[in-house]
């Protein structure tokens, strides 16, 4: 079925205007389009990588004319001063196009996602691991809820030591840090972390000392017989979104400056980054959350006139991201994990006893194996 009616040069043959059936019409630029062909000499028919770089297109590259196929599935152009001849299917540069609207300086979300709180969040993404491995479908499906929510469960899972690893390997690979490709949660004497103490924690994002920052993370149960050491999620996103309602002089002041974050263990590690506690990218996009009370460094990139009000903002997103009413609490069972979305979904814990035992192990993994595997399921 073609979607266009009508192509027509424009600037001088810099350019074509589309005219479609239904909608606006759209524009391409003449290099755009002798970039993106798709024939064999400008792509690998293999792996679909480019054959020629930037260079190879003359700052010239015009366009000499343009017609659609005689069922208007095909636009076919023929470029000069270098003669070639490029096919685009109708569906293809429907796809790709970049004729829009230009965004203004608002703050916005990818439209994959969805931000959540106690009240919204009526049902938690949850599969069964048996499921997750001989049901692709039912695996794409949990794993799209994952990606857009920053947060799901599973259940059914081994309760061994390691088993992490085959839950990490359904969507991805483990990133090994300093702690090891996975690492035991519970009380320990001498503790290196807070983490392996039976302290409550306050919600925070993962290891944002590291450059980059871990971005998918699991924690498995294995025991947790004591009286206490619930976890809570947080929706980041939601957080920031809410702090920008309510005063958007302090939003824009934990976009615009980099906290300091640190961690040090004696002989064998020293890590130290800068972000911001809200990062956005440069057309608006919120793109991660960075907040750790237990690692942040002296803060030294906000200058001296911002600095009273950085702090207000800092309490103030403190006081949000600590909410009730953000935040979902849930008792982990042995053989269930909880996975998230480390650069937008914080994570607590209350404290516990320490009569019985609590025993998770927990592990990053990279998100662009996530993002892989929903593309190619």
């Amino acid at each position: 079925m073609s979607l266009f009616k009508s192509v027509k040069i424009i600037n001088s043959g810099k350019a074509i205007l589309l005219s479609r059936k239904k909608g606006t019409p759209l524009r391409y630029h003449s290099t755009w389009l002798r970039d993106n062909a798709l024939d064999s000499k400008t792509r690998d028919k293999k792996n679909g990588q480019r054959l020629i770089s930037i260079s190879d297109i003359p700052i010239t590259t015009y366009i000499k004319s343009a017609s659609l196929s005689k069922k208007g599935k095909e636009i076919i152009i023929n470029f000069l001063p270098k003669k070639k001849q490029v096919k685009f299917s109708s569906s293809w540069l429907e796809k790709h196009a970049y004729d829009k609207k230009e965004r203004n300086s608002k703050v916005w979300i990818n439209p994959d996602l969805k931000i959540w709180s106690k009240a919204t969040l009526k049902r938690v993404p949850i599969i069964n691991y048996k499921s997750a491995k001989s049901d692709k479908k039912l695996l794409l499906k949990w794993l799209k809820s994952l990606h857009c929510y920053g947060f799901a469960k599973m259940s059914g899972c081994e309760k061994k030591s390691g088993t992490i690893s085959k839950i990490a390997n359904l969507f991805g690979y483990i990133r090994e840090t300093n702690y090891g490709k996975w690492f035991d949660v519970k009380s320990k004497s001498n503790a290196v972390n807070l983490a392996y103490t039976n302290l409550a924690l306050k919600a925070h994002t993962d290891n944002p000392y590291r450059n980059p920052v871990p971005t998918i993370q699991i924690l498995h149960c294995l025991k947790n017989s004591t009286k206490g050491g619930d976890s809570k999620v947080v929706d980041g996103f939601n957080a920031a979104l809410r702090l920008k309602k309510v005063n958007k002089r302090y939003f824009n002041l934990l976009s615009k400056y980099c906290s300091r974050f640190e961690f040090k263990r004696k002989k064998n590690a020293h890590l130290k980054s800068r972000f911001p506690m809200i990062a956005l990218s440069p057309d608006g996009e919120l793109t991660a959350v960075h907040f750790n009370n237990r690692s942040i460094a002296p803060i030294t990139d906000v200058p001296y006139n911002d600095m009273t009000n950085y702090y207000k903002a800092y309490r103030k997103f403190s006081s949000i991201i600590d909410d009730p009413a953000m935040a979902l609490t849930f008792k982990l069972n042995p053989g269930e994990c909880f996975i998230l979305d480390n650069t937008r979904v914080l994570h607590a814990r209350t404290g516990y006893s320490g009569k019985g035992s609590r025993w998770l192990q927990g592990c990053y993994v990279d998100k662009d194996g996530l993002l892989s595997t929903i593309l190619t399921l």
